[in-house]
C-alpha cells in the first residue's frame, strides 16, 4: 500500500499504549497521528513516559475530541467494558485493532456471562476476526476489525491448537498453570499491584474463575469440533513483564512427547516469531523479554501417557502490542515482521 498508514492509539497512557508507541516509533509503514488518554489530556507522551522523550508524537487528547477523518487504522487499548461502543461508532473506512477483551468472544452471551454486562455491539461482533496471528492469517488480512487475544490465551493456544488439529493430544484433561509479571494488571493504581503486595512472593488468583479460561476454551473447542474445558490457574510473579505457561496434556493413541515436539516444529518451521526449542532446553521468560517471540519446550512426563509443555512470551509484546502490530502489518499489506525485528533483551 502506498504511503505510511495514519495511526490513532486510543488509551495511550497505559503500558500497552506505551508499548505500541515504542514499536511503531521506527515503523516505516506507520505514522502516529493521534493519541488519546482522557486523564492525561494536554500532556505530552514524554511527560507520561520519559523513555519515549525522543519520539516525535502528537499531544495526548481526550477521546471525545478525536477527528477520525485523517485516520487509517485505530489501535484501541482502552479498558475492558469501554470499547464496544467506541469501535461501533467509528467510520467504516477505519480499520480497527482492539487489544481489550470486549470483542474476543464470538458468542455475545459468553461475553456477557464472564464480563458481567451485555455486549453493546452484537452486530459489530459478527465481523470481528480473532487475531491469533499464526493461526488466522487469511482472515486477518481481509478483516476490518481484529480482536487481539489475551496474553495468557496466546501462550496457551500457540502450543495446544496445532496438536489438537493433528490429533496428538486429548481434548480432555488439559491443565494450564500460568504465571505473569505485574504489568499484566495494567498501570492503574491498585492495592494488589503495590511493591509490598507483590515482592518476595507469588500467589494464584482468579482460581477457577479467570476470564481467560473461556477464551482459551473457545479456541480449543473450535479446532476440536466440540466443547472443550480446561483447568486454568494464573499466578502473579514479582517481575515487570513476561508469561510462563506450563501445559499438562494427555497423549492421544501411541503419541509421544517427541511426536508433539516434531509436530510443533513442523507447524512453526517458517514462522518468524514462534520457535520450538531443542529437546532438553527449558524456555525462560528472560529469553523473550522485550520481543515478539514465543518459545515452546516439550517434555515427556514421568506419568505414562502424558506430556508437559512450557511456553513463554512477553505479555506486553507477543501478548499485546507486538501481536497487534503483527496483525496491523497483515491488515495493511506490509511485511509481517516490520517494526518487530528487535531481539530479546538479555539479561
Amino acid at each position: 500500500m502506498g504511503g505510511a498508514q495514519r495511526i490513532a492509539i486510543l488509551g495511550a497512557s497505559g503500558y500497552t499504549g506505551a508499548e505500541l508507541v515504542r514499536l511503531l516509533a521506527h515503523h516505516e509503514g506507520a505514522r502516529v497521528c493521534a493519541l488519546t488518554a482522557d486523564r492525561r489530556a494536554g500532556k505530552t507522551m514524554a511527560e507520561v513516559f520519559p523513555h519515549l522523550a525522543g519520539v516525535v508524537l502528537p499531544e495526548l487528547a481526550s477521546l471525545e475530541t478525536l477527528d477520525y477523518s485523517g485516520i487509517d487504522v485505530v489501535f484501541c487499548a482502552l479498558p475492558h467494558g469501554t470499547t464496544q461502543d467506541v469501535i461501533a461508532a467509528l467510520p467504516r473506512t477505519v480499520k480497527v485493532i482492539d487489544l481489550s477483551a470486549d470483542l474476543r468472544f464470538a458468542d455475545v452471551a459468553t461475553y456477557a456471562l464472564w464480563y458481567g454486562q451485555p455486549h453493546k455491539a452484537p452486530d459489530l461482533q459478527k465481523e470481528v476476526v480473532y487475531g491469533l496471528t499464526e493461526l488466522a492469517r487469511p482472515a486477518i488480512r481481509a478483516a476490518r476489525v481484529v480482536a487481539c487475544p489475551g496474553c495468557y490465551p496466546t501462550s496457551a493456544q500457540l502450543p495446544l491448537v496445532p496438536l489438537l488439529e493433528v490429533g496428538l493430544i486429548e481434548a480432555e484433561g488439559i491443565v494450564i498453570d500460568a504465571k505473569s509479571g505485574v504489568s499484566g494488571a495494567g498501570r492503574a493504581a491498585k492495592e494488589g499491584s503495590l511493591f509490598c503486595e507483590v515482592a518476595e512472593g507469588v500467589h494464584a488468583y482468579g482460581i477457577a474463575s479467570h476470564r481467560h479460561a473461556p477464551e482459551i476454551e473457545q479456541g480449543l473447542s473450535r479446532v476440536a469440533g466440540r466443547p472443550v474445558m480446561v483447568t486454568f490457574t494464573p499466578h502473579l510473579i514479582p517481575m515487570g513483564r513476561g508469561i510462563l505457561s506450563t501445559l499438562y496434556v494427555r497423549l492421544a493413541g501411541r503419541a509421544s512427547a517427541s511426536d508433539l515436539r516434531a509436530a510443533l516444529a513442523e507447524r512453526y518451521d517458517r514462522e518468524p516469531f514462534v520457535r520450538v526449542v531443542p529437546e532438553g532446553i527449558v524456555p525462560h521468560t528472560r529469553h523473550v523479554r522485550g520481543s515478539n517471540f514465543c518459545l515452546i519446550g516439550v517434555f515427556a512426563d514421568r506419568v505414562p501417557g502424558r506430556a508437559i509443555m512450557c511456553a513463554v512470551i512477553d505479555n506486553l509484546v507477543k501478548g499485546a502490542a507486538g501481536q497487534a502490530v503483527q496483525n496491523f502489518n497483515l491488515m495493511t499489506g506490509q511485511p509481517e515482521t516490520l517494526g518487530l525485528e528487535q531481539q530479546p533483551l538479555f539479561p
